[in-house]
C-alpha cells in the first residue's frame, strides 16, 4: 500500500471523492527554488487559490538575505511552505509532504526535510552538470540512491514552458521566468486549485505588458493541462483537501504586516487622532510604510526618513504636535532610535514602535526570523526609561495587538514597543474580517484649561501628563530631554526632584497592569506538573505540542504572554502553582531572564537561535523529555 501524503502518518486506505481525487485532511507543500524563480510569487498565488477554496492554511516564505547570490548556488535558494487542510491548524508544518526543486541547489537545501515517501517534483532542465556541480553535489542525485526514499516526478519544466509560450512574441529569457507558472499550473491541478484568481492577477499586474501577461497564462494553462493529459507514475495521485469547518463571515488570506497596519489605523481612528508614520527602510520592516502609504484618504502621512534617527524623532514631532506618531524597524535600526525613544520616554508623549524582529546580532540574518529584541525593548536604553512592551502571537492577533498599543500610547502618554517578528510579518493565514464597530472607541482628550495648566500635571488615576497642543493660545509650554521639575515643568537639576520624576515614570508604566488582563491559560490546567510559557511567534507550535501531549493524559500547560512589560499581575502566582517551567524561545534564553528576575521560579529556558520557526515535533519531544526527568 503506498505512503499518503499526510506526512507523519502511516499507509491507510485511500479515501476518494466523487471524480476520484484521494481526500486529504491536510498537506504541506514547499516551493523551492532560485531567487530569480519566482517562487514567493508561485507560493502566495496558490496560496490566494487555497485560500477561496475554503481551506484553513498557514504559511511560512524563506529567502535570502542576498539581493542576487549567484544562481544555481545554495546561497541563493528561496522557499515558500505552505499547510493547507479542512481543518484548524496553527503552524506552517513541521516538514513538507511535496517539495516542487527547481534546481539542484534547491534539492540540495531542502530534501532532508521532505517526509519519507513524500513527493518530489524536479525541474529536470536545471539538472545539468553545471548546476549539479554549482550545488555541492560531487554526482548526479538522480542517478545515484539520493532520491530513493521519495516518490519522484522529473519534469522538464523549462522546456515544457518554451513550448507553450512559442507562439507569443517574448523573448527566450522572458519566457523561462514564466516557469514558475507552469509548476503552478501543475500544483493547481494535481491538488484541485482554481486557476482563474491567477489569471486575474497576471491580467491586472501585467496590464501593460500584455504580452508578458499572455505568456506567463499560457505557461500557467500548460502546466494544468499536462496534469490532465501525462502518464504520471502509478503511486502519483490526484487531491483533494475539503473546506474547513469554520465560524461564517467574510475571510482572506493576510499577513501579519497588512493586520499591523490596519490595527494601527483603526487604532488611531478610536482615538480620534490622525496618523504621521516616519520610517527608513530595513528588512522585515520595509512593507509597513508600503502599506500605510496607500492610506493617505483615512489621514495616513507617510515619511522616508534619510535614517533610522530622523525616522523616529520625526514620528515623535508629530506627536508633540497632535497626531499619533509611528515608527518602524528591526533590531538594528531600533537600536539606532535608543537615544530618541529615551526622549520620549522623558518628554512622555506617546509613540508606537512596531519591531519587526530578525536574527541578530547587527545585520545577523536578515530575512530570518528571532525574537532577539525582548532585552533590548524592555531595557534596553540609558538611564531608568520604563515603557510598556507587547508582542502578538499570530498575523491575525497583530491587529488587535496594534490596537492595543495605541490605546495604552495614548492614555499613560508614553511610547510604546510593539514586538512583531519577521516570521509573522511575511506568513499568511485565513482572517474573518473584524467589525470595527465592535472596538471601543478610547479618544485622547488634549488639555484645554489653562488656569494653573503646565505641562506635566497629571492624570490622578494614570500618572498620564497633559496632552496640550503647541500654539494653542493660553497652553504654550516647552518639554525636552532635560529633567523637568514636578510641580512646574521647568528644567530642573534638584537632585530630589530627578528621583520623584523617575519613580513617578516608573509607577504609571507599572500601574498598566491594573489596566491589562490577568494572564490566562491557553490549554491545560491551572496549576500541574509542567507548564510551557511562550511569547510571540511560538503560539502556534507551543499549543499544537501541548496539546499532543495533553491527548496522551500528560499533565502540562502552555501560557502565552502578549504583556511583555509590565508583566500581567497574577503572572507570579500562575507561575508558582506549576512543577516545571518550560519557556521555548527563538533567542538564547530572555523571557526566561525576565521571569526568574521578577517571580524567582526555576523556569527552564529552551532556546533555538536558527532562524526558523520552532518545529511541532521537536517541542513535543522535548515536553515529554522533561517529563519524564
Amino acid at each position: 500500500m503506498p505512503t499518503n501524503l499526510i506526512g507523519t502518518m502511516a499507509t491507510q486506505l485511500k479515501e476518494t471523492d466523487e471524480s476520484g481525487r484521494e481526500i486529504l485532511d491536510s498537506v504541506v507543500i514547499r516551493f523551492a527554488g532560485d531567487s530569480g524563480d519566482g517562487m514567493q510569487l508561485t507560493g502566495t498565488q496558490f496560496t490566494q487559490s487555497t485560500a477561496l477554496m475554503g481551506n484553513d492554511l498557514s504559511t511560512f516564505p524563506d529567502f535570502p538575505a542576498e539581493i542576487r547570490a549567484p544562481v544555481g548556488t545554495t546561497y541563493g535558494v528561496s522557499a515558500f511552505q505552505i499547510n493547507f487542510a479542512s481543518h484548524a491548524i496553527k503552524t506552517p508544518g513541521d516538514a513538507p509532504d511535496v517539495l516542487v526543486a527547481m534546481n539542484p541547489a534547491a534539492l540540495k537545501v531542502h530534501l532532508k526535510d521532505l517526509v519519507p515517501g513524500g513527493t518530489l517534483i524536479l525541474n529536470l532542465g536545471a539538472f545539468n552538470a553545471r548546476n549539479i556541480e554549482k550545488a555541492g553535489y560531487k554526482e548526479s542525485p538522480l542517478e545515484d540512491n539520493t532520491l530513493d526514499s521519495y516518490r519522484v516526478i522529473e519534469i522538464d519544466i523549462s522546456k515544457m514552458t518554451l513550448a507553450a509560450v512559442e507562439h507569443i512574441d517574448v523573448t527566450q529569457k522572458e519566457a523561462l521566468r514564466a516557469k514558475n507558472l507552469w509548476t503552478l499550473g501543475l500544483m493547481c491541478w494535481m491538488y484541485d486549485r482554481d486557476r482563474q484568481p491567477t489569471i486575474d492577477w497576471l491580467n491586472q499586474r501585467f496590464g501593460k505588458l500584455p504580452l508578458i501577461a499572455e505568456a506567463n497564462i499560457a505557461a500557467l494553462n500548460a502546466g494544468h493541462a499536462f496534469g490532465e493529459t501525462a502518464e504520471l507514475p502509478s503511486e502519483i495521485s490526484t487531491y483533494v483537501v475539503p473546506k474547513a469547518k469554520v465560524e461564517p463571515g467574510i475571510y482572506r488570506a493576510v499577513t501579519g504586516v497588512e493586520t499591523t497596519c490596519w490595527g494601527l489605523l483603526t487604532g488611531a481612528q478610536k482615538a480620534g487622532l490622525n496618523i504621521f508614520f516616519g520610517s527608513y527602510p530595513i528588512t522585515p520592516a520595509s512593507p509597513l510604510l508600503h502599506s500605510l502609504s496607500n492610506l493617505k484618504a483615512y489621514g495616513v502621512v507617510t515619511f522616508q526618513a534619510e535614517d533610522e534617527i530622523s525616522a523616529v524623532c520625526s514620528a515623535l514631532g508629530a506627536s508633540y504636535a497632535g497626531s499619533l506618531g509611528i515608527t518602524s524597524s528591526s533590531g538594528p535600526g531600533v537600536a539606532l532610535k535608543s537615544e530618541a525613544l529615551g526622549l520620549a520616554v522623558v518628554t512622555e508623549l506617546p509613540l508606537i514602535i512596531v519591531n519587526f524582529q530578525r536574527a541578530g546580532p547587527s545585520t545577523g540574518l536578515p530575512t530570518k526570523t528571532e525574537q532577539s529584541d525582548l532585552y533590548q525593548s524592555v531595557y534596553g536604553r540609558n538611564g531608568d526609561t520604563p515603557m510598556p512592551v507587547i508582542a502578538a502571537s499570530t498575523a491575525s492577533d497583530c491587529y488587535d495587538c496594534a490596537i492595543e498599543a495605541v490605546r495604552l500610547a495614548t492614555k499613560y502618554m508614553t511610547p510604546v514597543m510593539f514586538l512583531n517578528e519577521g516570521f509573522l510579518a511575511n506568513a499568511a493565514e485565513p482572517w474573518k474580517l473584524p467589525d470595527t464597530d465592535d472596538v471601543e472607541p478610547f479618544p485622547v482628550e488634549f488639555a484645554s484649561e489653562t488656569e494653573g495648566f503646565h505641562p506635566y500635571l497629571r492624570d490622578e488615576k494614570t500618572l498620564a501628563r497633559n496632552w496640550a497642543i503647541p500654539g494653542t493660545e493660553g497652553l504654550e509650554h516647552r518639554i525636552g530631554g532635560i529633567e523637568k521639575d514636578y510641580d512646574s515643568g521647568n528644567i530642573s537639576y534638584d537632585s530630589d526632584n530627578h528621583h520623584k520624576m523617575t519613580k513617578v515614570r516608573a509607577q504609571k508604566i507599572l500601574g498598566i497592569a491594573d489596566d491589562i488582563p490577568e494572564q490566562e491559560v491557553v490549554s491545560g490546567n491551572n496549576s500541574g506538573k509542567m507548564v510551557v510559557v511562550g511569547w510571540g511567534s511560538t503560539f502556534g507550535a507551543i499549543e499544537q505540542a501541548t496539546r499532543r501531549c495533553q491527548e496522551d493524559g500528560l499533565d502540562v500547560s502552555h501560557i502565552h504572554i502578549r504583556y511583555i512589560w509590565p508583566l500581567a499581575r497574577n503572572l507570579g502566582e500562575l507561575l508558582k502553582g506549576f512543577d516545571k517551567i518550560l519557556v521555548p524561545e527563538m533567542n538564547n534564553g530572555q523571557l526566561v531572564t525576565l521571569l526568574r528576575s521578577e517571580y524567582l521560579v526555576p523556569a527552564e529556558s529552551l532556546a533555538q537561535i536558527t532562524g526558523q520557526p520552532f518545529k511541532v515535533s521537536d517541542l513535543e519531544r522535548e515536553i515529554r523529555s522533561r517529563m519524564e526527568d
